[in-house]
């Protein structure tokens, strides 16, 4: 009866944990998310309303369709957006796509206190783990925006879980769930790629196929085929990806193109590291990066007696991403390093575990207070919320455009680059502006005539001439004086012009 009692509690506490986990990261998400949204902050960075736009103009757009999709961002985030973004108040808000993040975030941290608990017999560490991610001001910001980082954080967690469970009991229902779970991470986004492979990896030295014995010890490319029975599933999302790359863009993979080389550690190994990690402490704190540090030592330890116990540290492969981008010469950007921040707390739940029993739960308390006293969850000037706003004194100035378009546009289409004003489709949405008004590069063969000759085909164009140098109807006006011939500047605002066909062109072309 005793042993009966004791597998009730041990079955009993992970789920009670997660359940609370649950609960709480719902409660407080949604909460920061409206207080953001009082704020204005919902949709501040570019890249929030550019996402909406992609998972938008597979239905609005002058050539509807998958190649939409396009070739740069990976698609399974705009795949999960797509029905609710038609909705005109979801597209103008990014309401309904935050509580897309909220929830990905949420159900992620939820599998990831019961996989703790189970593995630990901790509960303090569980909501210790869940407390340090979700409530770090940068991740709290991020899960109430339509970014996809919070799907990856989410996904991250529950291909983590889903990996251990196939490694320790590797049957075919296992097999598919892990499988699963790391092609959704890898169609997520690149970090995803990174993660997926190093569970993939460590899964590989820590499943157990039986004993080398008979037949299996004869035939060693077979065994290693079933340890490396996850990596179909990665190469398989990778492939899909190519194959929707090459359909949209011509291009198997867009490597190029969408920012200029101007990091100063370009080609500088020691400078690439240093701004990494330096990042991730202004992100994080220096309490949360020794915390997650002794916890990856801990596992480290742990993994002497089983490998699966290595596991968790497959979340700092994530760093792969920040140190290539930044050694090629990408621009510096701070989210880059927040899937560390998430590692780093993720990791602090075995440095609670490995504390005496009696000490965990005022160990866990005391880390959170640390924590939070280092970086409150609101903290306004957290590097994640100020770097999302570097572009508003540039939103407010393109105003004038708009107020421009609201009075004088014409319903015919619009050509401009939307690589580097899809965000500004996002807010041209409020002054009645639909997708389906703008010609861009989704339309393929129509955006590859209006750019050669733009007489022939359109009566206006929209050209973002100061980010990165400029986009390529910046620099086709350079090179060429007759580009925008026939057309006038008749608005101007936030580093973006409007050009429309001049009125007596346009009685002499009718």
């Amino acid at each position: 009866m005793a042993e009966y009692n004791r597998k009730i509690i041990a079955d009993t506490a992970p789920r009670r944990a997660a359940a609370l986990v649950c609960a709480g990261a719902l409660v407080v998400g949604a909460l920061a998310a409206l207080y953001y949204a009082h704020l204005g902050l919902t949709l501040s960075h570019y890249d929030a309303r550019a996402h909406l736009v992609v998972a938008r103009r597979v239905v609005d757009s002058l050539t509807p369709g998958w190649r939409q999709l396009g070739g740069v961002w990976l698609p399974l985030p705009h795949v999960i957006n797509l029905p609710v973004v038609q909705w005109d108040w979801a597209f103008r808000t990014g309401a309904a796509s935050a509580a897309i993040s909220i929830a990905a975030l949420a159900a992620g941290l939820t599998a990831y206190a019961h996989y703790v608990v189970r593995r630990t017999g901790s509960s303090a560490a569980a909501a210790a783990a869940a407390a340090l991610v979700l409530l770090n001001p940068n991740v709290l910001y991020l899960q109430s925006t339509p970014m996809t980082e919070p799907l990856l954080f989410g996904l991250s967690f529950l291909a983590l879980v889903t990996v251990d469970g196939w490694v320790r009991t590797p049957d075919a229902v296992r097999r598919r769930r892990a499988g699963a779970a790391i092609a959704a991470l890898a169609l997520t986004r690149y970090e995803g790629w990174a993660v997926a492979g190093a569970l993939i990896a460590l899964a590989a030295v820590s499943v157990d196929l039986g004993a080398d014995t008979g037949a299996g010890a004869r035939q060693p490319a077979a065994r290693w085929r079933g340890r490396l029975a996850l990596a179909p599933y990665l190469l398989g999302a990778i492939a899909a990806f190519l194959l929707l790359s090459w359909g949209s863009t011509g291009q198997w993979f867009v490597s190029s193109g969408f920012f200029t080389p101007d990091n100063p550690a370009r080609h500088n190994v020691r400078l690439v590291v240093l701004s990494v990690v330096i990042s991730t402490s202004d992100l994080g704190g220096a309490v949360l990066l020794l915390a997650g540090t002794a916890g990856a030592i801990a596992r480290v330890v742990a993994g002497r007696r089983s490998r699966a116990a290595l596991l968790p540290l497959a979340l700092y492969a994530a760093a792969a991403l920040p140190l290539s981008a930044f050694y090629s010469g990408h621009p510096h950007r701070v989210r880059y390093m927040i899937p560390l921040v998430v590692a780093s707390g993720a990791l602090a739940a075995f440095a609670v575990a490995s504390l005496p029993r009696r000490w965990r739960t005022a160990g866990a308390a005391m880390l959170v207070a640390l924590a939070f006293w280092q970086r409150p969850p609101l903290q306004s000037d957290a590097p994640m919320v100020t770097e999302a706003q570097w572009e508003t004194p540039y939103r407010h100035g393109r105003e004038a455009v708009s107020r421009y378009l609201e009075q004088s546009y014409d319903g015919t289409p619009i050509l401009a680059s939307m690589g580097s004003l899809g965000h500004y489709m996002q807010e041209a949405a409020s002054s009645g502006l639909r997708l389906s008004d703008f010609l861009h590069e989704g339309n393929g063969d129509l955006w590859k005539a209006a750019t050669t000759r733009p007489f022939d085909h359109v009566r206006w164009v929209l050209i973002e001439e100061r980010a990165e140098g400029g986009d390529e109807l910046a620099a086709r006006a350079r090179a060429d004086a007759n580009f925008l011939t026939g057309f006038e500047r008749v608005a101007e605002g936030g580093g973006m012009a409007l050009y429309r066909r001049s009125i007596a062109d346009l009685a002499i072309s009718n």
